[in-house]
C-alpha cells in the first residue's frame, strides 16, 4: 500500500508562485509513474503534469506548459510541482498520484483511472 500526502496549497494574488509537494510513503515509489491532477468547482478532475519514476520524462497539460514543473526526489520519496505566474484558472484542489506502472507504458497517463493511489488533496486559490 502507499500513501500520498499533498502539502504546500494556499491562497496567493495572480502572478505569484506556490511549490507543492506530495510526500509518498511504499518501498516501489521510486518505480512510480507520478501525476498531479486538480479540480476545480463544476470542472472535471484534469491532468496537470506527469513524471516518469526516473524524473527523466515529463508531460504537462497544455494550459500550465512553460509555467509549472514538476520534479521528483526519489531519496526523500517526495514530488513536487512549482507553479509560477499563478492564474485564477489555476484554482483548483490539486491531487498527488500514483501509477504502478512505467510512464512508457501509459497510453492513457492523462487520465485519472490510469493511477493506483491518490492524496487528499492541497486547495489552491488564485485571486485575480
Amino acid at each position: 500500500q502507499v500513501q500520498l500526502v499533498e502539502s504546500g496549497g494556499g491562497l496567493v494574488q495572480a502572478g505569484a508562485s506556490l511549490r507543492l509537494s506530495c510526500a509518498a510513503s511504499g518501498r516501489t515509489f521510486s518505480t512510480y509513474t507520478m501525476g498531479w491532477f486538480r479540480q476545480a468547482p463544476g470542472k472535471e478532475r484534469e491532468v496537470v503534469s506527469v513524471i516518469s519514476w526516473a524524473g527523466r520524462t515529463t508531460y504537462y497539460a497544455d494550459s500550465v506548459k512553460g509555467r509549472f514543473t514538476t520534479s521528483r526526489d526519489g531519496a526523500e520519496n517526495r514530488v513536487y510541482l512549482q507553479m509560477n505566474s499563478l492564474k485564477p484558472e489555476d484554482t483548483a484542489v490539486y491531487y498527488c498520484a500514483a501509477a504502478k506502472r512505467t510512464l512508457a507504458t501509459m497510453t492513457t497517463w492523462g487520465e485519472s483511472y490510469g493511477y493506483d493511489f491518490w492524496g487528499q488533496g492541497t486547495q489552491v486559490t488564485v485571486s485575480a
